[in-house]
């Protein structure tokens, strides 16, 4: 039975030092001050409602002239402008079976946001917007390995004086900050894919729900899906290694409340807050 303890022996052993290295490349390693002034508030793709469509530039005024941080989105267009718009397609905002990729900025830029007179705005349009009156949570899209749109939004943000950071449910992406430009304060979108993408590999979606890539970036705050909040590696970046937490989406006031007071910061839209 000796050999039989040995081997119990050795394999305990080596899951607790593959644990302890798991834990080491999932900590974050930007400093709290970092942090600090990303924790508070954002209005989802701005302060939008009514005939003021999300991720307008009247929809950025508006959450900036009301003192909110803003949460918007970005990716390329065909020619490599860094455009503001949430989906890949510009079916459900603007009526066209199109992909925004397929298009140039310039075209871009003259298409309706719902109807309303508001377009699609570039990155650079927003910022001079907002003009460094509130934080901004940049939202990194893309679902490849492709990382062309992290040095265009470098590029942009060059010489913005305001507050901003980026986050992403792409952890290629976030790497790229880490590697590149590791001083931009970074955090790891999550929610549960299995059950909120039906497309894609179930292998890869597992990963990411599970997050179990977050040693590519090693994010210094986690934006979580407020409906799937149990998830060991979520609980080990927020309470063991003290990430930041952000929640989205937050719709209801009374829930707003509740989270800001266990200082998870909401992503919010659908209400105003007091």
């Amino acid at each position: 039975m000796e050999w039989y303890f040995t081997v119990l022996v050795v394999l305990f052993a080596t899951v607790s030092v593959l644990f302890l290295l798991w834990l080491f490349l999932i900590a974050p390693r930007a400093r709290r001050e970092a942090v600090r002034p990303f924790l508070r508030s954002y209005a989802h793709r701005g302060l939008f409602g009514g005939d003021v469509p999300e991720n307008s530039l009247a929809a950025f005024r508006r959450a900036a002239e009301a003192g909110f941080a803003i949460e918007l989105d970005v990716q390329l267009s065909r020619n490599g402008e860094v455009m503001v718009f949430h989906d890949y397609t510009l079916t459900r905002m603007c009526g066209r079976d199109e992909k925004l990729s397929s298009l140039d900025a310039a075209e871009l830029c003259t298409v309706s946001l719902a109807g309303t007179d508001q377009r699609i705005p570039t990155l650079r349009e927003v910022l001079c917007t907002v003009a460094g009156r509130v934080p901004l949570l940049i939202e990194l899209k893309g679902e490849s390995g492709d990382t062309a749109l992290c040095p265009a939004l470098l590029s942009v943000m060059e010489d913005y004086e305001g507050a901003w950071c980026v986050e992403s449910f792409n952890p290629l992406l976030l790497r790229y900050f880490k590697k590149h430009a590791p001083h931009v304060v970074r955090g790891l979108l999550s929610t549960n894919l299995i059950r909120e993408k039906k497309n894609g590999s179930r292998v890869l979606n597992f990963a990411l729900s599970a997050l179990l890539l977050t040693f590519l970036c090693r994010p210094a705050f986690h934006a979580w899906d407020q409906k799937y909040p149990h998830r060991r590696a979520l609980r080990a970046g927020l309470r063991l290694f003290g990430a930041a937490s952000f929640v989205y989406t937050v719709r209801d006031g009374e829930r707003y409340k509740a989270f800001l007071n266990t200082n998870s910061y909401p992503i919010f839209d659908g209400f105003t807050p007091d």
